[in-house]
């Protein structure tokens, strides 16, 4: 067989192997997804329940990038410190291990009834049963590819020209790793291609220590993808962990390579199977950096913080500072990566707000600038947020996270049309009432004031409500577009009634104190609609028409 061919073949089935990884790790996300986030939520409050719920959700995802993805999620929100987060990866390399430890088993000959299993399950109208089609699918092509490996090992150890490329490999173990950490790095998996190292070692395509060399490499590469895919660009201390990390492996691959000759001699008399050789070393070498790093995870996350300060101020507001592009591949972190980043346009328009307040009331010419270039900033992130959106895979959502989707998207458009109307409409009437020099008497500006409070007190209740529904806040901020209404009309009576008053006094404050009030109600309703609206909608209490039914009551008057 031609040295092409062969690789054709090996690479077709490390295709086949990781797309049955990647079916397995979505199906449990879009079954268990929400409730694995809960138990790892829960669980980052110690050092050792963090380092055991690594361990359980790796093994379960199969995919160690997944949890280092889900645990910097956490710290970047701040919901837990680093140090746990630090002992969940500890348990996630652990983690990784066991997939590896029981496809070293000759298990290939469930493969078929795996797939078989994944079948019946198709024909139930559960959702839940749906989305374990995809983990049963997955495990009989991960099964069936690892089968055919096997089986082709030996025609690949024929492949003069394959022998020729791993002697040369061989011959250097540095070489070799750095080859296996770019495949696992491409591969996004650190199992998939252990497990091809232990396909090769079980028919000899490889000796011992050149696959234990390779093992190495593929935990490096595994721990390069946070990294490098998912903070580029953001605020350093967002890289704590996943630098950490490859840190931590890191010194496993150096240690693992200055001892390789004894530890291949030491592991070749504890097993004979080079395959499961090869499984244990994998192993035994996450088990010892776990026990070489735990007691030292206070010290090494105090270091992490010093080399990687959190960013101050200073920072162009106009970056996303949460649109982790490393996890689109699990929708419930990316999610919460663009919810995060959508308060951060609640805020944005708070700060907006409050400066608009200073201009129109103080006359404050300095603030037009700062006012433009913080609307700027709303309208760049908006779009940043629409666009992270766009990418996720909506075929591996699950339902509350369409609708979570579809909320986050609302919010954000909302916002940002309240930032168009304060820029575009507001600062231009204050700019008007500097021009002309007008002067609003002590009780509208007083009333004036008391609107953008109550402004910027709908927009903190948004933002709770985003982040938290309720439905009773819901009914309580939509209220308050009622209440806005209602300012406006009386607004517009009192002018009207001083006019009459005066006839001969066209009022030009009164008419500009008019028209900020109707503004102001424009904003409002922005603000209320972003948050309130969606779940007022989804219990049924949001008619989709002011318009009463002609059915439901009187005829229309013509």
């Amino acid at each position: 067989m031609s040295l092409g061919y062969a690789l054709v073949n090996l690479a077709g089935l490390a295709a086949l192997l990781l797309w049955g990884v990647r079916m397995v790790r979505t199906g449990l996300e879009r079954a268990f997804g929400t409730r694995l986030r809960l138990l790892m939520g829960r669980a980052l409050r110690s050092r050792w329940s963090s380092f055991l719920v690594g361990i359980l959700i790796t093994a379960l995802l199969q995919s160690s990038t997944a949890t280092a993805l889900m645990a910097t999620s956490f710290v970047a929100k701040k919901v837990v410190g680093l140090i746990p987060a630090l002992a969940v990866m500890l348990g996630a390399n652990v983690g990784t291990t066991l997939i590896v430890q029981l496809l070293s088993f000759p298990v290939f000959a469930a493969g078929p009834a795996a797939i078989l299993a994944g079948w019946i399950l198709f024909r139930s109208r559960n959702t839940t049963a749906h989305d374990l089609v995809r983990v049963f699918v997955g495990l009989g092509l991960i099964l069936l590819a690892l089968h055919q490996m096997v089986q082709l090992a030996d025609t690949y150890a024929q492949s003069e020209g394959l022998r020729e490329v791993i002697q040369i490999a061989s011959r250097q173990s540095l070489l070799e790793a750095l080859c296996s950490a770019a495949f696992a790095w491409a591969a996004h998996s650190s199992a998939a291609a252990i497990l091809l190292v232990a396909s090769f070692a079980a028919k000899g395509v490889v000796s011992l220590p050149a696959a234990f060399a390779l093992t190495l490499g593929a935990n490096l590469g595994a721990a390069l993808n946070p990294v490098f895919e998912g903070t580029t660009g953001r605020d350093p201390a967002f890289r704590r962990l996943p630098i950490g990390n490859l840190l931590n492996r890191l010194v496993g691959v150096l240690g693992g390579l200055l001892l390789l000759p004894e530890i291949a001699t030491w592991m070749e008399a504890w097993e004979p199977n080079p395959a499961r050789a090869v499984a244990d070393f994998h192993t035994f070498l996450n088990l010892a950096l776990a026990l070489l790093f735990f007691p030292w995870l206070p010290a090494y996350g105090q270091l992490l913080i010093a080399w990687l300060p959190e960013r101050k101020e200073g920072e162009d507001l106009r970056q996303p500072l949460y649109l982790d592009p490393g996890a689109l591949g699990t929708p419930a972190v990316a999610l919460g990566c663009a919810a995060r980043e959508a308060l951060r346009l609640a805020d944005l328009l708070k700060t907006m707000l409050e400066k608009f307040r200073d201009v129109f009331l103080k006359g404050d010419r300095q603030n037009f600038s700062p006012i433009q270039r913080t609307a700027d900033a709303i309208d760049k992130l908006h779009q940043a947020i629409r666009s992270y959106l766009s990418v996720l895979d909506r075929d591996i959502m699950n339902e509350a996270e369409r609708t979570r989707l579809q909320d986050i998207l609302f919010f954000c458009s909302s916002l940002e049309q309240a930032a168009g109307f304060a820029e575009k409409d507001l600062l231009g009437l204050a700019a008007q009432r500097i021009h002309k020099n007008l002067v609003l008497p002590a009780e509208g500006q007083r009333e004036l004031s008391a609107l953008m409070e109550r402004i910027l007190s709908n927009l903190r209740k948004a933002s709770s409500l985003f982040f938290s529904p309720d439905l009773e806040t819901a009914r309580s901020l939509a209220l308050e577009k009622e209440s806005f209404r209602s300012l406006q009309a009386t607004a517009s009576a009192a002018h009207f009634e001083r006019l009459r008053a005066n006839p001969g006094d066209h009022d030009p404050a009164g008419v500009l104190h008019a028209k900020v009030v109707g503004q102001l109600k424009r904003i409002n309703g922005q603000v209320v609609a972003s948050a309130a609206y969606s779940i007022l909608e989804r219990e049924g209490e949001l008619l989709p028409s002011r318009l009463r039914s002609v059915t439901d009551g009187d005829s229309p008057k013509e």
